[in-house]
């Protein structure tokens, strides 16, 4: 199978191109330098140039603060975008991959988020996104939407990695304050690009949340990793309030995987999937100052 990866900078972009090296698939990926998806006619040409045999859509708005500030150019990318991949899948007929967030939910609630559950997102970029989930429905039949959280992985862009920006403020701070109150699960990249591609091999369309098992706050993850790492300093918690965010983040947003458990896709522990992301990113008991 052939694949055509849009956004190939990101983190699951990276994922998917990294398992495909290793299991000898062929693929094709594009920057949004090399490939603007809002250009319909420019993606359509790309397309059918190359001839895949399935498109990934990684390409996205992921700046949310920004996106409060120019949310023309988070709609763009996000919905219209995900509307121009859309109709070119369908003319080509071929299945389409895309993601969304959970960042779709306003996070009132005490239990996960389902499939079944009513998004109402409360920033810019949540709304943008669940257009591009409307879109994606409206204009091709065959689609596999993920919504995942707090998406982590050993390469990508890391102004998207909360990790890797919490250990670059450890280096030169010995005190943290991380939120406390926005809890979610983390999603690992490559876990996710493995059952992923899982779902398009049995051909699983549809909608689906898909992250780690088990949930956390930003706080006690950022604290759970630094531990790991042998940091000496200080982490305490604080409010999300206390930043003065442009955008309103949801307080719980953990996802629930139903139906993927049933359908034996099952996704590991948070934990376990960050000590192996610092593992791979050879930082595991090593020194911090190496990052």
């Amino acid at each position: 199978m052939d694949f055509f990866i849009t956004g190939s900078g990101g983190q699951l972009a990276c994922a998917f191109q990294r398992l495909f090296k290793e299991e000898d698939l062929s693929f094709s990926a594009y920057s949004r330098q090399e490939l603007d998806i809002t250009d319909i006619g420019r993606l359509r040409r790309r397309i059918e140039e190359d001839k895949p045999n399935c498109i990934i859509n990684c390409a996205a708005w992921n700046d949310v603060d920004g996106a409060e500030q120019n949310w023309r150019g988070a709609y763009m990318v996000n919905a219209m975008g995900s509307k121009n991949v859309a109709i070119v899948a369908e003319e080509q007929g071929i299945p389409l991959i895309s993601f969304s967030t959970d960042y779709v939910f306003n996070g009132k609630s005490v239990r996960s988020w389902t499939i079944a559950d009513t998004p109402d997102p409360l920033n810019v970029y949540g709304r943008s996104k669940l257009l591009g989930e409307q879109f994606i429905r409206d204009h091709t039949s065959r689609f596999i939407i993920v919504r995942a959280s707090w998406v982590f992985g050993p390469e990508g862009k890391e102004s998207s990695n909360f990790l890797k920006k919490v250990f670059q403020w450890s280096l030169n701070q010995r005190e943290l304050r991380i939120v406390s109150d926005q809890i979610s699960s983390p999603t690992y990249a490559p876990d996710l690009a493995e059952r992923v591609l899982e779902l398009l091999y049995r051909r699983e369309w549809g909608l689906y949340h898909l992250s780690c098992a088990g949930r956390c706050s930003r706080f006690e993850w950022a604290s759970f990793a630094l531990k790991e790492l042998g940091w000496q300093g200080t982490i305490e918690p604080a409010r999300s309030e206390d930043f003065r965010p442009l955008a309103q983040r949801p307080a719980m947003s953990a996802l629930d995987s139903f139906p993927l458990e049933e359908l034996s896709i099952r996704m590991p522990r948070w934990e376990d999937s960050t000590l192996r992301f610092l593992k791979s990113i050879g930082q595991k008991n090593g020194d911090i100052n190496d990052i």
